[in-house]
């Protein structure tokens, strides 16, 4: 019964990976230059539509940082034919759930209805891009919400603005050296006409995706979005040009205190390829070898072995333009910084001196794909990384072939790529530390 059972568990496995690897879409551009992605799934009678523009915080001007997250707030605030604080109301009695995030590189909103209430969604969403209400009532409003958001999530929160001190160091002239959120000084002194002005340039119909997945009816559906979408009037969003950064040659250090800690944290900070990048691919599967889990080689030497650190962890973030992989530890008990360094800069060694075992090397290729199939693994995930392929990779059909790309990567291509990006002349250190009251 023991081996049915295994038996069973791998099959369900194994064909989960085969359905994430063959997830068949069609795509095609509207004569006002949407681009419009389908994918029909009738296992649940559930349809999300997704709506995906390529504007994040990159695109914001010095001075006026967080205008892209402020409109993913600003823009629930209705249309004509939407009241004022209606939008959510609509979507929840309508049996509906909705949401929307931000990212430095592009700003998604979704809704996923029975899926008899696909064309409520589809209208929805164009009403956010065709009309909605920009207006002071609105500005002042959400101000005061994303004020909020950043007090509970970053300033008030242990460790809350690890990301920014990250950027800050890491980044000198492009503007991924200020986090999505922005700053709320920038914000309060933004003008409505800013806004407006913003969302012209930047919500336009060439910077536009469009997704539809789930239980829907492929001519039905292609009429709604002919009727809803088609009949926007033709824009477009000029092409950005962004400030490259010159090479990290030589070691920076740098502190960032911070108020709500008691332990000290330390990031050793590198700057590494966009995810479009072969090699962000390898840097990935470095992290997730490095500190994917309680078995792995940093949290096994660190954390429960020699007890010199709290928390450790290597995380590769990935970027259009550029990457960010960097270790994250906290000490403990007796623990340094020099402590800890020489530990994680020993591993480094390691992996760009050796080859991984073939067991590790078949464990992180296991985990890549656990990971591949759960990202896909229901209707509005597959929505999104559809949005996400074509958008931010200019390749939607990465949605079956990525694993393949992570399958091709030898352990000759993990040691290059430690050797290549982790070197310690070009790292940054920050010393994360707590600032005495």
């Amino acid at each position: 019964m023991r081996k049915i059972i295994l038996s069973f568990t791998f099959y369900a496995f194994f064909s989960l990976i085969l359905y994430a690897q063959n997830i068949k879409f069609e795509e095609y551009e509207l004569a006002n230059g949407i681009h419009v992605i389908l994918h029909q799934d009738h296992t649940a009678p559930v349809v999300t539509t997704g709506v995906m523009y390529h504007v994040g915080s990159k695109n914001e001007e010095v001075g006026r940082s967080g205008f892209a997250h402020f409109f993913e707030h600003l823009l629930f605030e209705g249309s004509p034919n939407i009241k004022r604080g209606e939008w959510s109301k609509i979507v929840s009695s309508n049996g509906g759930t909705n949401n929307a995030n931000t990212t430095s590189d592009r700003t998604y909103y979704y809704e996923t209805f029975p899926s008899n209430n696909l064309q409520l969604g589809l209208w929805m969403e164009s009403e956010r891009l065709r009309h909605p209400i920009i207006n002071q009532i609105g500005v002042d409003t959400q101000r005061e919400v994303v004020k909020e958001e950043k007090r509970l999530n970053m300033d008030s929160r242990p460790y809350g603005n690890l990301l920014t001190a990250l950027q800050e160091n890491l980044f000198t002239k492009h503007p991924y050296r200020w986090t999505t959120i922005g700053s709320m000084e920038d914000i309060n002194q933004a003008q409505l006409s800013e806004f407006k002005d913003f969302f012209k340039k930047y919500y336009t119909t060439s910077n536009t995706t469009l997704v539809v997945a789930g239980d829907f009816d492929k001519d039905q559906a292609t009429d709604w979005i002919h009727t809803y979408f088609g009949s926007i009037p033709k824009s477009t969003t000029p092409q950005s040009k962004f400030a490259q950064e010159d090479p990290i040659t030589d070691p920076k250090e740098s502190t960032y205190k911070d108020p709500n800690i008691q332990l000290p944290a330390y990031l050793f900070a590198y700057r590494v390829p966009g995810y479009r990048d072969k090699e962000s691919y390898a840097l990935s599967m470095l992290s997730n070898y490095l500190s994917g889990g309680k078995s792995s080689v940093l949290y096994k030497k660190l954390v429960d072995r020699d007890k010199k650190a709290l928390e450790v962890a290597a995380i590769n973030l990935g970027l259009e333009d550029y990457g960010i992989f960097a270790f994250f530890a906290i000490p403990m008990g007796m623990s340094t910084k020099d402590i800890l360094k020489q530990d994680i800069d020993l591993e480094i060694k390691k992996l760009q001196t050796d080859l991984i075992s073939d067991e590790d090397y078949k464990k992180l290729q296991n985990m890549i794909e656990n990971q591949f199939v759960n990202k896909n693994a229901n209707i509005q995930g597959i929505a999104s990384s559809l949005a996400t392929y074509h958008v931010l990779y200019g390749d939607t059909h990465l949605i079956n072939q990525e694993i393949d790309i992570y399958r091709s990567i030898t352990k000759e291509n993990l040691r290059e790529a430690a050797k290549k990006y982790l070197k310690p002349n070009q790292r940054v250190i920050i010393n994360y530390l707590p600032e005495k009251k």
